[in-house]
């Protein structure tokens, strides 16, 4: 071929190769680098979108967590009421429920497991325990129990009488826990309160109402070791708590209050009578408070050992509950191992608080409500 020819062809092929160049560099491969990079832009969106999701999804998380946290410490908190524990002594006899005379809360048939009487501070008896951290240790608490490793109660209710009777027993490793509590915290006649209330303002545990001081004029009133009132009673029959935890019975007629203070009282309690002494009852069947009506509700005391008590009310006036008579009483703390128990004022006035609330059905105040009354008696 000429060379002529040969230079044209030559020049021919380049220009194809170079027009098919800026071809595939205009169109095809634009496109194809555009698609790439929308792919990718759109794949980075998406990445972002689903970390913005999964960090919505984790703060959600944390919200839902807290929330049930919070419902958590609520639920807990309301369910500790009342528990918190109560520091002191450690010493003490350690008495448990079947020590002293052989008897002891459970000997009638309760609605209750009886084993519900075992010290234990941890109850099972089917209600939720809360905790709360006190200077002797923790305190733990439920519907029917409570226990901080100085105090220990135990809550039953029983039906005796056509009754519906409730019964706290009591174990303390110091009979310093056994107190008296004024209405308002003053001393006055005409100064009163609800148990609850009362009960409430001294961090009780356990409280039933006391002796109503302030529906008479005389009458020995001896609380936690104070003496308020010194004028006797001919022939009132008085429940002496000492010093050392222990009950008697003394006659107002034979000894003045300030004698009562020196051999160590610290708390006298004038409505009576005395159900049971040296664990034998101590009233006929016939005997009644005042014109009392033979069945009622009612509110009484009792030791069954060193730093063992009880405590009892019954349900009374009431459809449910027709109440009980003095004799009634007396055999029922007998049964439950006092050796000595004591009579306080009851009917209207019968109330039992224990871990936060009222436990037993009163009937004294306006729509069945609580009664105010002068003074309590509690642990605490």
């Amino acid at each position: 071929m000429h060379k002529k020819h040969k230079a044209a062809l030559a020049y021919v092929l380049a220009l194809m190769v170079f027009t098919t160049y800026v071809f595939m560099d205009t169109f095809v491969i634009t496109r194809v680098y555009g698609d790439v990079a929308d792919q990718t832009a759109g794949n980075s969106q998406n990445s972002q979108t689903e970390l913005q999701t999964d960090e919505k999804g984790s703060a959600d998380q944390a919200d839902d967590t807290a929330d049930d946290s919070e419902a958590g410490n609520m639920h807990s908190g309301q369910s500790g009421s009342g528990s918190g524990g109560h520091g002191g002594p450690g010493s003490g006899s350690g008495h448990g429920p079947s020590s002293g005379s052989g008897k002891g809360p459970g000997k009638h048939g309760s609605s209750s497991d009886s084993s519900a009487s075992s010290s234990s501070s941890n109850s099972t008896s089917g209600s939720s325990s809360s905790s709360a951290k006190s200077a002797s240790g923790t305190a733990t608490s439920t519907d029917t129990t409570y226990s901080d490793g100085n105090i220990t109660v135990t809550l039953e209710e029983y039906r005796e009488n056509d009754s519906t009777i409730y019964v706290a027993d009591v174990q303390l490793t110091d009979s310093s826990y056994l107190k008296t509590a004024l209405a308002q915290g003053s001393y006055g006649r005409n100064v009163t309160q609800k148990t609850s209330e009362i009960a409430e303002s001294v961090d009780a545990v356990l409280a039933v109402n006391g002796d109503y001081y302030g529906a008479q004029e005389k009458g020995y009133v001896i609380r936690n070791g104070e003496l308020y009132r010194d004028t006797a009673i001919d022939n009132q029959e008085d429940l002496v708590i000492y010093e050392d935890g222990s009950f008697g019975i003394i006659n107002e007629s034979d000894v003045t209050a300030q004698e009562l203070i020196e051999k160590g009282a610290v708390q006298t309690l004038s409505f009576g009578p005395a159900l049971v002494q040296n664990g034998k009852i101590t009233v006929s069947q016939n005997e009644e408070v005042g014109q009392a009506m033979a069945s009622n509700p009612r509110t009484a005391i009792g030791i069954i050992d060193d730093n063992h008590y009880v405590f009892v009310v019954s349900d009374g006036r009431t459809s449910e509950s027709e109440g009980l008579s003095l004799y009634e009483l007396a055999e029922f703390m007998d049964s439950l191992g006092a050796e000595t128990a004591y009579n306080l004022d009851g009917g209207g006035s019968s109330t039992m608080y224990f871990n936060g609330s009222v436990v037993n059905n009163t009937t004294g105040g306006m729509g069945n409500s609580e009664r105010s009354v002068s003074d309590i008696v509690y642990i605490g």
